[in-house]
Formats: C-alpha cells, sequence, structure tokens
C-alpha cells in the first residue's frame, strides 16, 4: 500500500467513524431548542401550593431571549418551591444550557437554596405531581454557584424520590458532588448531560464528566416515589425517561440556549 493510499484509507476510517458517532449525521445539524427564546411555549409550572400552570407571580418569564426566574412577587418564600416542565418525555439523549445566578436570594429561602437551582431529568409528569409536592420524582443535576471564597462543586447528583448506581453499589445518599471546579459570581456556565434512558447518565461541564452514575429508579422508602410505583405496570423499579424540568428554588436564576440531541438507543 502506498503512501497516499493509506492516507486515503485513514481519512475514510475516520470520516466513518465521525459519521457514526454523530448517529449518521452532523450532531450541530439535529440539535432541538426546546426554549425559543421569545415566550414560555411548551413549557408549564408547576409551584408547590399552586394548581399546575398557575405561575405565580410571574415566577417564569422571558426578557431580553432569556428565561428568568425571580421572586419580587414573593413577601417571603415559604417553601413554594417551583419546576418548569417541558412538554415532552425524553430517553435517550444529550441535554445542554446556559445558566447564571444573579441578585440576592428570596427573604425566607433556605440557607442551602442559596445560589442553588438545578435541572430535573426523567420526571415524573407535571400531572402526577400533588399540589403541595415540594419536588418531582426525578433525577437531579444539582446547579450551585459559587461562594465568595472555599470550592462549591456543580453539576452534582440529588435524588427526590429516587436512587441511582455508582460503582456497583446502589447510592442512598440524597446528593453526591461531582468533581468540577468552582464557578463564581454571574458568569455563564454552560451545563451538558448525556441520558442513556435507564443505562449511564454523564454531567459534562468543559467537555469534562464530573459525574457518573448508572441505573436510575425509584425509591420505595420516598412517599411521592411510592405512589409512581403503585400505578405502574411492572415490577421494575428503574427509570428509563421521563420529563425534563427546571427549578425556582428561591434564588434568582437565568438559562438561555436550552438544547437537546436525540440519541438512538
Amino acid at each position: 500500500m502506498t503512501k497516499t493510499t493509506r492516507s486515503i484509507t485513514t481519512f475514510l476510517i475516520l470520516t466513518l467513524v465521525t459519521f457514526v458517532m454523530a448517529g449518521g449525521a452532523s450532531a450541530e445539524e439535529k440539535w432541538q431548542q426546546l426554549f425559543n427564546g421569545k415566550n414560555l411555549d411548551g413549557w408549564t409550572p408547576k409551584i408547590r401550593g399552586y394548581e399546575l400552570g398557575d405561575n405565580f407571580g410571574d415566577t417564569f418569564r422571558v426578557e431580553d431571549g432569556v428565561m428568568k426566574v425571580g421572586y419580587e412577587a414573593y413577601d417571603e418564600y415559604k417553601e413554594r418551591f417551583g419546576h418548569i416542565f417541558y412538554k415532552t418525555s425524553y430517553s435517550h439523549y444529550r441535554m445542554r444550557l446556559e445558566y447564571r445566578f444573579i441578585g440576592d436570594q428570596s427573604k425566607g429561602g433556605p440557607g442551602w437554596a442559596y445560589r442553588n437551582s438545578g435541572i430535573m431529568i426523567h420526571c415524573q409528569s407535571p400531572e402526577s405531581m400533588t399540589k403541595d409536592q415540594k419536588f418531582p420524582v426525578s433525577i437531579e443535576v444539582q446547579l450551585l454557584g459559587g461562594n465568595a471564597e472555599g470550592d462549591r462543586t456543580t453539576s452534582n447528583l440529588c435524588t427526590p424520590g429516587t436512587n441511582v448506581v455508582m460503582k456497583d453499589a446502589l447510592q442512598l445518599r440524597h446528593c453526591i458532588s461531582s468533581s468540577s471546579a468552582t464557578y463564581r459570581g454571574d458568569r455563564w456556565v454552560t451545563a451538558e448531560i448525556e441520558v442513556r434512558g435507564g443505562g449511564v447518565i454523564k454531567h459534562i461541564l468543559d467537555g469534562k464528566v464530573v459525574l457518573q452514575y448508572s441505573k436510575p429508579q425509584l425509591d420505595p422508602r420516598d412517599a411521592d416515589a411510592k405512589r409512581i410505583i403503585s400505578a405502574r405496570k411492572t415490577d421494575s423499579l428503574i427509570l428509563d425517561g421521563g420529563y425534563i424540568s427546571l427549578q425556582s428554588e428561591s434564588h434568582p436564576i437565568e438559562f438561555r440556549k436550552v438544547e437537546i440531541l436525540i440519541l438512538d438507543k
């Protein structure tokens, strides 16, 4: 084989590998925008203490192409945890968005919720939440802003009504820290998640996997999860899909460039 032939063969192999890894087409061409930058079309809020669709105090709003979460209408937070759900359920995908924390925490917000929000994946349907339910049963990609000093990781894991497997062991801890850097101030941060149904889930920042786990599943110890388990037509606790929601957890936050890439099963 001549040097020229080897070069051509190598080029063709690399091109084929890239094509296959992208699912047969350019990954950039297949990214879908979940947030149009103009309004909340496709999104439905569920705020604790209010009916589904009641966007109390204009908590979720769109300004200047950004989805904003604010609490100007709250005299006090009073544990009015909120989530805004996208209309479609997903299973195998990559998701990414940009977020940043701004301003001051709402009066009465829990201390742990300072510069704290989340991307909830594998969520129960918003219709199945009770009026006073704090959080949807889901897997939370926890978003944290750094304090003035000290380390504070982001893209952590929290598990409202769920458990996961890490290093071949079922994890019963509610929150597990990632290996991320600390992101301070009001800078925009790009969070990415790779979700493989009921298999592996990866949290990605700056192109690096900062947390990985598998077998997301319902927690039979949790009251909200018990309701879902009893309604399922399977004995398996594994969650292989669900809705996506973004949190309002008492600290103002902004989201933009919310997009998804569907992956082959």
